[in-house]
């Protein structure tokens, strides 16, 4: 086929009138998804990010000391803080109030000299102006010298000047409130606000910031108020984080350093299991990418181990040094470290740029952490020997890497099973990793070949949260999903290498199922965590119910969809129900009409909102302890839909 020449239009339309200016906070209303990612879930949600991470950086300059955030019935989101208060004085070159200013301006904040802070998270200074430029109303309510101040706002737009209310009562804290209803013309999908959500962002701020209290009150449900406070800080973080796993020693090492290049905050303790938990953050940023400070603890960590397990003589003369890797197996560690002029890596702060942060991180740890082994030899030899049989798994892995790099592991071939696409594009190639062989004939028949591969699983895979690298290399079932997928695997794997861009998990609708599917997710999000970060995770979602009315079909995918479809049919007990147990019962041209084809299925993509919420999860689900697994399971019970008898 001839591509279409081409060609001018006859008329240009492109001079100075085709050229907008975009004033206030238009630009935001126009484009929500730049400022806070997207109009769905996790945007609503970054409102209340927003607001709170204020109040947060209130407190890092030491001035605030509890927040309190509450959800209402109208699903409206209040803040409020004991702080300074929000500035209420006329700023004479724009003839309104600092407050107004701050509200209706991007860019306008006391965060930019590094007098009004001199650490804060909020560096662009468009947080609360986007929040309001996204509420349908926004009510704010300033205490500061001596005074209560409030003033509304409507989509953005002032309703009034702000106002002097009353004067402050005796012993009544200074500080700001926020309270804002978003927008139901931008946040389209939802406005419900989530309390898990919520709650783990702010136990991980309270972690943070020692000491300050955080409460969160959810006014739609009875006995929903929880407060956060940690007097250990960080310390308390990895308690937490181990909270599920067996420590392989008793003292969680610390260690802080105030420098004029900034502060840093290390604490970790080592666990028996195979995985390693390391979170790093900056000006209470999560920085999951890491960057200089965690380059520098990296580097301290494994210096320091390897000159005194060498020191000590339990790394013999002639035998080589412990990996990074090596060491940091079953490693829980929180990296903190407060500046004045952070440099992140774009707009969504992920990665630390800051040279000079490195060296102050590596020095510091090197330092404290010889100490510390030094001053507790019991618990140093327990930490080394965990890092030795690390690396004699290791060392047995690279053999099975080698015995199978000959097979299909690391080479341009691909496992027999695999029902490979035509198209070589990653971008429009699709890999259905599915359930049981049976399954997987339906699924190769009924898929389009052109863009769509199947990968068949037989049985439940290696649980990978119990088992080393050797083990999760000779597993046959995870040899095939690490070829199909063609990245490598863990410190091996390069997401740019990926042949496909949309990994669907696709599984029965019962309990071995989701199981399955379970087992499968803890090997991505340990072994392949950059395919869920790049959104190229996804879980398909197959129909529950097939009703026959009228000798035509209708597929349903829950117990409330199969109510209203029955009213809208007014079916009246004529139509004939069947609930599928599994994929094999769908024949190919039900499985792609309903699952498969892009134009009518739905899958759920699979996000990472917090590493160390999903961490703790995981290890709940698939470690070895019972006792946090069945606490989870008490926590959501009432939430399990469908669950097989």
């Amino acid at each position: 086929m001839a591509a279409n020449p081409i060609t001018k239009n006859a008329k240009s339309e492109y001079d100075a009138s085709s050229i907008q200016v975009l004033e206030g906070l238009e630009a935001v209303k126009r484009r929500p998804g730049m400022y806070i990612g997207s109009t769905g879930p996790r945007g609503l949600h970054h409102l209340v990010w927003e607001i709170v991470d204020n109040s947060i950086d209130e407190a890092l300059a030491g001035y605030c000391t509890e927040i309190l955030i509450s959800i209402h019935l109208d699903n409206s989101v209040s803040v409020t803080d004991d702080g300074r208060g929000m500035p209420v004085g006329k700023m004479e070159k724009y003839g309104k109030s600092a407050a107004e200013i701050i509200m209706t301006t991007l860019h306008a904040g006391g965060k930019f000299d590094g007098q009004g802070y001199k650490v804060s998270g909020g560096l662009h200074g468009v947080g609360a102006s986007v929040v309001n430029a996204l509420s349908e109303w926004l009510e704010i309510e300033v205490r500061r010298d001596g005074y209560v101040f409030a003033q509304r706002y409507e989509r953005g737009f002032p309703k009034g000047d702000i106002e002097q209310v009353r004067k402050l009562e005796k012993g009544e804290a200074t500080g700001t409130t926020m309270r804002f209803l978003p927008d139901p013309e931008v946040f389209t999908e939802t406005r419900e606000f989530s309390f898990d959500t919520i709650s783990r962002r702010f136990r991980e701020s309270a972690f943070l910031n020692k000491g300050l209290k955080i409460r969160l009150i959810d006014e739609r449900e009875e006995d929903r108020d929880v407060t956060y406070q940690y007097e250990g800080g960080i310390r308390d973080f990895v308690a937490h984080i181990n909270e599920s796993k067996d420590p392989v020693h008793k003292t969680i090492f610390y260690m802080e350093r105030e420098e004029e290049a900034g502060d840093v905050e290390v604490a970790m303790q080592w666990n028996s299991g195979f995985q390693d938990s390391v979170f790093t953050f900056a000006n209470n940023i999560n920085t999951h990418e890491g960057g200089a400070h965690l380059s520098g603890f990296r580097g301290a960590l494994t210096r320091t181990i390897n000159d005194y397990a060498r020191q000590k003589n339990l790394i013999k003369e002639k035998e080589e040094n412990l990996t990074g890797d090596d060491i940091r197996e079953g490693l829980a560690a929180v990296i903190s470290v407060k500046l004045r002029e952070p440099q992140f890596e774009g707009q969504t702060k992920t990665k630390l740029g800051n040279t000079e942060v490195k060296g102050l991180v590596e020095s510091s740890t090197n330092h404290y952490l010889a100490e510390f082994l030094e001053e507790r030899p019991g618990e140093a030899k327990a930490i080394i020997n965990k890092a030795l049989q690390a690396a004699r798994a290791r060392q047995a892995a690279r053999k099975v890497r080698d015995t199978i790099r000959k097979g299909y592991l690391e080479s341009s071939t691909l496992p027999g099973k695999l029902a490979d696409c035509s198209s070589k594009d990653p971008a429009r190639s699709e890999l259905y990793i599915v359930e049981g062989d049976s399954a997987g004939g339906s699924a190769k028949q009924g898929r389009d070949r052109n863009f769509q591969a199947i990968l068949p699983l037989r049985g439940k895979i290696l649980n990978v949260e119990k088992a080393n690298m050797n083990k999760v290399l000779s597993n046959v079932e995870l040899q095939a999903m690490i070829s199909a997928i063609g990245a490598g695997v863990a410190d091996s794997f390069n997401v740019e290498s990926s042949r496909y861009n949309k990994i669907v998990i696709m599984t029965d609708a019962d309990v071995d199922g989701s199981h399955i599917r379970t087992l499968i997710l803890t090997f991505l999000f340990r072994n392949m965590p950059e395919l869920i970060e790049a959104g190229y995770v996804y879980i398909a979602q197959p129909p529950l119910y097939k009703i026959t009315y009228h000798r035509k079909d209708h597929y349903v995918y829950n117990e409330r969809e199969l109510q209203e479809t029955l009213t809208r049919l007014s079916a009246n007990g004529n139509a004939s129900i069947g609930r599928f147990k599994g994929l094999g019962e769908m024949n190919p041209i039900q499985l792609w009409e309903t699952t498969m084809d892009p134009q009518n299925r739905t899958l759920l993509q699979v996000t990472v909102d917090s590493a160390a919420t999903a961490d703790e999860l995981f290890t709940a689900l698939m470690g070895d302890k019972v006792e946090p697994r069945k606490a989870f399971i008490e926590a959501n019970a009432r939430e399990v839909k469908n669950l097989d008898a």
